[in-house]
């Protein structure tokens, strides 16, 4: 096998994010009544916090905010939005959010089957994600995922983030693999494809979205059975 250890990506890669953070919203939405407040429409809402989240995790990848600002401005200016101007509403609706979130279970289809299908071909599988550690291994535990990966790197254990070439290098270092014999799989062009190839690593873009991209990953799958293709 010309690779042996293989570094998913999780949200948006496997853990199918935009699924379980529009439940756990509309769980919050229930239990925070929120259409008293005038967020009546839920879908423009989630719209609405989807673009915050967005854009704020483009500013902490690249260091200009920190974790506890990421977690409560993208409720904070959702409600906005709407007009609700409630600082202390938006920072308990980032701790519900949180408490919830991990517990949910979408996954994007095929991600159990292939994770059998490598193991069993004897892949060794390793998880580099800039999620937080104890949302992210609760993630894990939850969605039946956790036993697959030998090693889980978070932006926590290793004091870096995605697209840094230092998260990179501190996975290889745990996992004990060298670049050549190691390949990143990841949904994100600039933090799991460019960095990882900034970091000497070959790479998979899993494309879910069908987006036209703007950086050039050594191959491209739609779907996550197409990796059966390559491994």
């Amino acid at each position: 096998m010309k690779y042996r250890h293989l570094f998913f990506d999780l949200d948006h890669t496997l853990w199918d994010f935009e699924a379980n953070a529009k439940e756990t919203l509309l769980d919050l939405h229930g239990l925070n009544a929120l259409h008293t407040l005038g967020v009546q429409d839920f879908e423009a809402f989630f719209s609405r916090y989807s673009f915050h989240n967005e854009r704020l995790w483009d500013r902490y990848t690249k260091g200009f905010i920190k974790q506890d600002e990421l977690r409560w401005k993208r409720m904070w200016l959702a409600l906005l939005d709407f007009k609700v101007a409630n600082e202390p509403l938006a920072r308990q609706m980032s701790l519900q959010f949180l408490e919830r979130l991990p517990y949910k279970k979408s996954l994007f289809p095929y991600t159990i089957e292939i994770l059998e299908y490598l193991t069993r071909k004897g892949y060794v599988l390793h998880l580099v994600t800039n999620g937080f550690e104890s949302v992210q291994h609760l993630k894990l535990q939850h969605s039946n995922l956790k036993g697959y990966f030998r090693e889980v790197i978070t932006s926590e254990r290793s004091n870096s983030l995605k697209p840094h070439k230092d998260i990179f290098e501190f996975a290889l270092r745990e996992a004990d693999a060298l670049k050549e014999h190691s390949i990143m799989i990841g949904d994100n062009l600039d933090a799991d494809i460019q960095g990882a190839t900034n970091a000497g690593l070959e790479t998979v873009f899993v494309n879910h979205l069908k987006i036209q991209p703007h950086i050039k990953a050594t191959y491209t799958v739609q779907h996550l059975k197409e990796l059966e293709t390559i491994f």
